[in-house]
């Protein structure tokens, strides 16, 4: 697609947008009567508007049914979870047996290290993303002292070459390689969260098994936001986060991924009476027989309210027929904002603006990391004060999401008018 920077082009591009109408299903920050321009999909999805319709039946329920809404009613809690698996299992390219919504991000990713990271005293080494969120950072830390092993000997991260912001899959590949004999678990972000770099997560995978390790990745960045095929990667386990591009409420409820080859074996896990086998959990015997599938992985029952709205987020999903058309509007809206980015650069007469996510769409999601090479603070400061909502990551990176379900080219052009009026002004001479 060739680019124009002009509203009118924007505006074009909008109208002959299939998925334009979803925008409406979403309520956008205000202040003083006049909406946000939100790119912060990536930190916090938008609250559909459903979202409290669905809360207050769930809160009806309960006070309609109380305890009986486990077992009675138009959906008992019991067996709630089910149909989030269906919705799900299509996002991550998975079965429905082999995925379930629990808990919160890191507390899965404990649960799961449990399962997936067995050292030996010959194989104890976790290899990972440099630059990892630091949730992933800390939880391998406090599971390799767990185990007795010294983070700063087990731990191996892969760096991205000398001036450069990003890890190129050949160097990761190489990585696994070289330590390959000493390695337990490979445990990658799908997508990083401060660079937007999506990692080639099938080649990662491969390389890992062809050593003998255990491949597991955290989704936050990736779940809702890019096409994967967990099952066909044969990727071993992953989870993920539902509040970012998936629309699941502040801190909502988390998911995990247990590619189903793993079954069969008598893994290693932190037993609780709702991952206890369905049929027989009420007779309270004991000895833990675990559920079927990824079910098998829950500790704690089902949390209905935040169930809810993950699960009103991901009928939207299913309604713009999930992944496939949202990943081809996302290119386009990222796209657009690579080049309004680079078009305010020219306005300036120099690069002020650095983009570090890659260039290669296949290599990045509905994210742009951008560099700001003078004052970038106080340009982002008023890029919110103008109502244009990204986030701010020290020491000089604002990042913008341009999220399908919700975001407009116009967002785009607008956000670009307004970066080249508060950098004209901010980046003047006399202002220093």
């Amino acid at each position: 697609m060739i680019f124009e920077n002009t509203l009118t082009f924007a505006n074009r591009l909008d109208r002959e947008d299939p998925l334009k109408d979803f925008r409406k299903k979403f309520l956008f920050p205000n202040r003083m009567g006049k909406d946000y321009i939100y790119l912060c999909g990536n930190s916090l999805g938008l609250q559909p508007k459903v979202t409290k319709e669905v809360t207050n039946l769930q809160l009806d329920r309960w006070a309609n049914l109380a305890v009986e809404g486990w077992f009675h009613g138009d959906e008992p809690w019991m067996f709630y979870h089910k149909e989030i698996k269906r919705l799900l299992a299509p996002l991550v390219g998975a079965f429905e047996v082999e995925v379930c919504p629990m808990n919160t991000l890191t507390v899965n990713l404990h649960l799961l290290m449990v399962s997936f990271y067995r050292p030996t005293s010959k194989r104890s080494k976790i290899i990972m993303e440099a630059g990892a969120f630091p949730s992933d950072q800390y939880a391998i830390e406090s599971q390799i002292i767990h185990h007795g092993f010294e983070p700063n000997e087990a731990i191996i991260e892969v760096f991205p070459r000398e001036g450069e912001s990003t890890l190129r899959t050949e160097d990761i590949v190489a990585k696994i390689k070289e330590n390959g004999d000493e390695i337990a678990l490979v445990l990658f972000g799908g997508i990083n969260y401060f660079t937007g770099q999506w990692f080639d997560m099938e080649a990662i995978t491969k390389a890992g098994h062809e050593v003998g390790a255990i491949v597991g990745f955290d989704l936050a960045h990736a779940a809702g936001n890019v096409p994967m095929k967990l099952h066909d990667w044969n990727v071993d386990f992953a989870c993920w986060c539902s509040y970012k591009y998936q629309n699941g409420g502040p801190g909502g409820i988390s998911a995990i991924f247990v590619h189903e080859k793993h079954f069969a074996s008598k893994l290693n896990r932190f037993a609780g009476w709702w991952g206890y086998n369905e049929n027989s959990r009420f007779k309270m015997d004991k000895g833990f027989v675990p559920e079927a599938g990824a079910d098998g992985w829950q500790v704690s029952c089902t949390q209905v309210l935040p169930m809810a709205i993950y699960h009103a987020a991901l009928k939207i999903f299913a309604e713009a027929d999930n992944l496939e058309p949202l990943r081809i509007k996302s290119i386009a809206l990222t796209g657009y904002l690579e080049f309004i980015i680079n078009e305010v650069n020219k306005s300036i007469g120099f690069t002020q603006y650095r983009i570090i996510t890659p260039a290669n769409p296949a290599e990045r999601g509905a994210q742009l990391s951008i560099i700001a090479k003078e004052k970038g603070k106080e340009i982002f400061d008023e890029l919110v004060a103008k109502h244009i909502l990204g986030d701010w990551r020290e020491p000089d990176v604002i990042r913008f999401s341009p999220v399908p379900l919700y975001n407009s080219f116009e967002d785009i052009y607008l956000t670009g008018v307004a970066l080249l009026n508060i950098s004209k002004v901010i980046l003047a001479p006399n202002n220093d």
